[in-house]
């Protein structure tokens, strides 16, 4: 049957999820081998979602390339095939690592056949994970997860009109698209690239060994202090760094912007600059992903989600995963109005959204909150389920779907 699969069991608890994992183990004690292709061994998402393959049942081998980001020190646990270096939005040095990785796959052509599920995620892995099936005569079902929908897909150049094609071809070949958001899919997936095969949604939420401490800091200064607001993790879009710079301007004394995370698409000396031109912009560093988050997240009173890299597409439809991380911590969002992630803040009135012009907006906004509007909307948030930003049973229907 086609069509979507969203789980969302507000019963689902982080020790529920435990003992369901402990039931899988069990049961699946003979292992069934996943092999993961992915662009970095080091994100965050990928080692979240090799222990999820791990905690229900898989064996896992990653044939993974590298990227230098925040956690790029990393040296994974799990077993995996290291297939060189890669760029974030350089295409051609992509190809050719692709090219040099042939070798390497060939090399690994007898554990690629004994694979019982090829995972690929991005259109680079794809394309390598179909190789990988073809080389080793491999009939393993193969599963493509999107996490993002880069412009190179996008735009109406004779690059993206190929890369498109081909997406389209592997995607005839795939058992399952996973998808991060339900935007991707109804604005890309179904009504660009009309693929009408079975897809699954699932969003990118924190794994369940996530845990906070029983008493949070007391913030009971609020009205005495700037506001501080939290922009963690890539840190990326000349756009909206440029906002966050004037507003800082603007608000100076009234509002705190405190980064923590890698520097992408935003330029390392503009950025120092404003560092040293507003004593209200901050950066605490790298930081280490799941271990430091709450100590991050206690630190601030907002979560900057307001993306205006991609205001056409990507931006527009994507699930980030700081709406995760700051729900499960308690820290309303701050996201633009019109955008996935605003509608569910506004659905379940769990953060702030906000309409163009946008700096205009944000200023009145800081201007007149008062603490007890800013608690009323933080108390709702409190109150969400804990399965709004955990993941639980949408990783184990997934993996059935795998199966």
């Amino acid at each position: 049957m086609h069509g979507s699969v969203d789980i969302e069991d507000e019963n689902v608890t982080v020790d529920r999820t435990s003992d369901s994992v402990n039931r899988v183990r069990a049961m699946n004690a003979d292992g069934r081998e996943l092999l993961f292709f992915c662009p970095d061994v080091t994100d965050a998402s990928t080692l979240k979602r090799v222990q999820q393959f791990a905690d229900h049942g898989y064996r896992v081998t990653v044939f993974g390339f590298r990227r230098h980001r925040y956690n790029s020190s990393y040296q994974p646990t799990w077993p995996h095939v290291p297939l060189g270096l890669t760029s974030d939005g350089r295409y051609g040095q992509r190809l050719g690592a692709l090219l040099r990785a042939i070798p390497t796959i060939i090399a690994h052509r007898q554990q690629l056949k004994r694979a019982s599920v090829y995972y690929a995620r991005n259109i680079d892995q794809l394309v390598l994970a179909m190789l990988a099936r073809l080389i080793s005569f491999s009939r393993a079902p193969l599963t493509y997860e999107v996490l993002d929908i880069p412009p190179i897909l996008i735009h109406d150049g004779w690059a993206s009109r190929l890369i498109r094609a081909v997406e389209r071809l592997c995607l005839r070949n795939t058992r399952l698209l996973v998808l991060s958001s339900p935007g991707f899919h109804r604005a890309f997936y179904d009504a660009i690239q009309r693929y009408h095969g079975e897809w699954f949604l699932l969003e990118n939420k924190l794994h369940p060994s996530i845990s906070r401490r029983t008493n949070a800091p007391s913030h009971n200064d609020r009205g005495q202090r700037p506001w501080i607001v939290g922009y963690f993790g890539l840190i990326r879009g000349e756009e909206t760094f440029d906002l966050m710079t004037r507003l800082a301007e603007r608000l100076r004394g009234r509002v705190i912007f405190k980064f923590r995370g890698v520097l992408t698409t935003v330029d390392q000396s503009r950025f120092d600059e404003a560092l040293r031109r507003h004593p209200n912009i901050v950066y605490g560093g790298p930081y280490l992903p799941h271990q430091d988050l709450e100590d991050m997240y206690d630190e601030v009173d907002f979560a900057w989600a307001l993306d205006l890299e991609h205001t056409d597409h990507n931006s527009r439809w994507l699930m980030p995963c700081r709406f995760y991380e700051a729900g499960y911590f308690g820290v309303p969002c701050l996201a633009v109005r019109g955008f996935e992630v605003g509608s569910v803040l506004e659905q379940h009135e769990i953060g702030w959204t906000f309409d163009m012009p946008l700096e205009d907006s944000l200023v009145r906004f800081f201007e007149t909150l008062t603490p007890d509007e800013y608690d009323r909307v933080r108390g709702r948030l409190g109150a969400s389920p804990s399965s709004m930003f955990v993941a639980g049973e949408d990783v184990r229907q997934l993996c059935g779907r795998l199966d």
